[in-house]
Formats: C-alpha cells, structure tokens, sequence
C-alpha cells in the first residue's frame, strides 16, 4: 500500500469548483473560509436545538450540539496548532509553502472539520440514528419488497445502517436542489478530516478495523470522496472495496471530540446534581499525580481549593485537563507518525494514552455509561426521538410508496422543495434519502412540533 505524505495531504480545491483555483484573500485564507462557511450556514445553527446528551435545557443550561461542536473546535485548533508546529520544526526542509500550511493553516482546517463533525446528526442524539435504523429494519410486506428489489445493497445498508458521520459529510457536499454542485464547497483538507470511517455501507460496520468502525460516506457520494482520495494521495486498503486509509487529520478531530464529551459531560451533570463535585475532584486531579511545575497535583490542588463556587472548581478543573490532554496527543500524533502515513494505526490517539491515564479514561467511560447516559431523563428523550422519528418516517416513506391518495400528496407537500422528490421508477433511493435528510436536518423542537401537528395532537395555526 502506498505511504501518504505530508507534502499532498492537504489541497485547496474545493467540491464543485475542482477546475478553479481556491485563491487567498488579504482577509481570510482558504481553510478559514471553511471554518466560516460552516459557521454561517443553517445547518450548523439548527444545532444549537438537537440534543447533545440531556435534554434542551430548562432551568439550567448544558451542551447541545451547537456549543458541543463549539468547543471542539476551540480543542482541535489547539491541536492542530499544537501538531502543525511540531511538523514544521521537524521537516525544517520542507518548501516555504508546505511550512507555512502545517504552522499556520492546520489549526484552522482542524478546527473546521470539528465544527461540522456532527453536522449531520439527527434530532434526538444517537437514539435518532438508531430509530431511522430501526424502521427500516422493520419495514414489512410490500414497503419491505421494494426496498429489497430497487436498491442495491449498499443502499440498503445506508438506511438500515444509517451513520450521522456519512450524512454529515453528504450535508457537506450535497447540492440538494441547488443548480451548483459540491454543497458546501469546502476544501479537500477540511473535508477529509472528517470522514472518521472511510468506508462505505456495505463494507463498514466491521468493528475489527478502525476504518470500518461504521461508514464515512453514503452510496450517493462514493464517488465525491473517491475523488478526494485520489487528490490527497489517501490509498484504498483493498482494490475492490470503498475501503480506504484515514486521513492523518482526522485523528485529530476524534481527538478533540474524544476530549471534549468525556470531560463536558461529567460539567454538565454536574450542574444538574447527578455527579457529586467531589466525585469530578478525584477523577480529574489524579491526571496530575505525576507532572511537575505549573501542572503539579498539589498547585491544581491548591487552586481548586481557594475556588469557592462549585461550578467554578468544575471549569477550572476542565480547563487543565483538556490543556494537559492536548499536549499528550500531540505527543503521541508525532509518536506514530510513520503509522498514521502508512494508513495503519488501528486505535484512536487517546488510546495510546500512557496505562495509568487509560485507565482513568476508562473510569470516566464506565462511570458515564452507569450514571449519565442512562439517566432518567436521557432514556426519556431517547425514548421521545425513536417515536418521533419512527412516527414521521412511517407517515412520509408511506405516502412515497403511495404517492396517490389525497393524504400522501398532502403528506409530501410538508416536505421541503430544497429535498426533491421524484416519484419516478427507479429513484427510490434518491427519494427515500430526500425523506431522511428533511427529518434528519430538523431540530429536535421542530421535529416534535410537526409530529404533534401530523398526528392531531396539536392544531396548525397560520403562519
């Protein structure tokens, strides 16, 4: 398998406009018109209304998708930076151009691709992936015989498999019912550190690589990221699979989400008195048993306790942590560099954490899994989404499959023209995914709102 390298990992040309010269303002260089294009766009925005982990806040606020991606964004140009300076003091030969990217541009290609990594995520957080998957899994009698007989089956397995990482990266590049091409028109570089597994559908879902993990793309935009690879010198594991080696970046967005919900969410149940301040004291100060100087225990110690709001020992602790964690994944990044060229590291940065931070890592993990995502009212919401999601997905892959009574055509006028419907033989799949991208870019209001509406259980008022 060819070796990647640093010189043609980053470009950028952008989707659509793959003939055209990206070009350099005196304000804003390429990759920060990325991270601006996704900041302004409507898709990012309706993620400050889908759930994180808890639900939308009632007195008191915490992270949802919007301020999660915020702060990822804030942890992975720190990295970037972090990372992009250690490569161009190691490679003091490299060209004035290649220097100038990993020193000054990474942090901005990082922190774009962490600002959109959940872009794609339905209402509801995971459980609204889970609900699409189950219904389709659940699809019967003549619903279930076209589906098996019009698509392939890599098709078939972007619903029955439906991934947020592949439809954020079709909400990226998509063009929907636009008369331009490339969705977004994001560079190469920020496109490709997002696609943690380069796979598609029907290869993915092998938890035995990292890579197929779960799927990076969707049937429908094979070919885009194909494209990509080829550009970026990223090789295929297997001549005759869309399987393909992880772009170098992409660690380094995993590393800052791998950072940032570990460590956000123990904030957040914290303010909403699940987790006990003493309970977050003993897990976060024992990263600090061995360093030495600034970020020596018994400072960070003294610190915290000369904090007197609780909330405030809670951000404290947070801070360093995540500035300690940054430093110890770039570390490693350099550590494995000749693995992460050659396409083969098989774990995630922060799993090459030294043993007695892994095994901290791993008591976050368990204590998360016991008391913060299976708490009460995260099991409601989930609840909520998989009927929610189930409910609208029933009603309008009916009225698809049923185009002609008076409920269906009333049903599909609901559904935005930005997602085209055809209602030809042989568009199936395109017309199934027009369904799931408008009830997967919905905020988690909007969606409970028309579900309510399409059941009855709420009145429409003129707007």
């Amino acid at each position: 398998m060819a070796k990647m390298n640093w010189q043609q990992l980053y470009s950028a040309v952008r989707t659509g406009s793959e003939t055209r010269s990206g070009g350099t303002s005196s304000v804003r260089t390429s990759f920060l018109r990325d991270y601006d294009r996704i900041i302004f766009s409507s898709a990012f925005r309706r993620l400050q209304n889908k759930t994180q982990v808890f639900p939308m806040p009632g007195p008191v606020f915490v992270h949802n998708r919007l301020t999660h991606s915020l702060e990822v964004a804030s942890v992975g140009r720190s990295l970037g930076k972090s990372v992009g300076d250690a490569l161009s003091e190691k490679y003091t030969g490299w060209g004035e151009a290649i220097r100038e990217f990993y020193k000054y541009e990474l942090p901005a290609v990082i922190a774009a691709g962490c600002l959109a990594h959940d872009i794609g995520n339905p209402p509801f957080g995971h459980s609204g992936e889970d609900a699409i998957r189950n219904f389709f899994r659940e699809l019967e009698g003549e619903a279930q015989h076209r589906f098996s007989a019009e698509l392939t089956l890599n098709q078939q397995r972007d619903f029955l498999y439906f991934e947020g990482n592949a439809n954020a990266f079709r909400t990226l590049t998509h063009h929907f019912n636009e008369p331009s091409t490339g969705g977004f028109r994001l560079t190469y570089a920020t496109l490709a550190s997002i696609v943690k597994y380069p796979s598609d559908s029907l290869n993915g879902f092998d938890k035995r690589q990292l890579v197929t993990k779960k799927s990076g793309f969707f049937d429908s935009e094979t070919g885009t990221f194909t494209g990509i690879a080829e550009a970026l010198g990223i090789p295929k594991l297997a001549a005759d699979k869309n399987v393909f080696a992880r772009h170098p970046f992409v660690y380094l967005v995993e590393a800052a989400d791998d950072i940032c919900y570990r460590i956000i969410d123990f904030e957040d149940a914290h303010r909403l008195n699940i987790i006990s301040i003493d309970t977050i004291s003993d897990l976060f100060l024992s990263f600090f048993d061995n360093e030495q100087g600034y970020d020596a225990r018994d400072r960070v110690e003294r610190v915290f306790h000369e904090i007197n709001d609780d909330n405030q020992k809670v951000q404290f602790l947070r801070a360093k942590l995540i500035n300690l964690l940054i430093f110890r994944v770039r570390d490693i990044f350099m550590q494995h560099e000749e693995e992460l060229l050659s396409g083969t590291l098989p774990k995630s940065l922060i799993d090459y954490l030294p043993p007695r931070e892994s095994a901290l890592i791993k008591r976050i993990d368990v204590f998360s899994v016991q008391h913060i995502y299976n708490h009460r009212s995260v099991v409601e919401i989930e609840i909520a989404g998989y009927n929610v999601i189930g409910g609208m997905l029933k009603e309008f892959v009916g009225a698809l499959l049923n185009p002609h009574s008076n409920k269906s055509e009333k049903l599909l006028q609901l559904i935005s023209k930005q997602f085209v419907i055809t209602g030809e033989a042989g568009h199936l799949y395109s017309d199934i995914q027009s369904v799931v991208d408008f009830i997967a870019g919905m905020t988690d209001l909007y969606a409970v709102d028309l579900y309510r509406k399409m059941t009855g259980m709420a009145f429409p008022q003129i707007r």
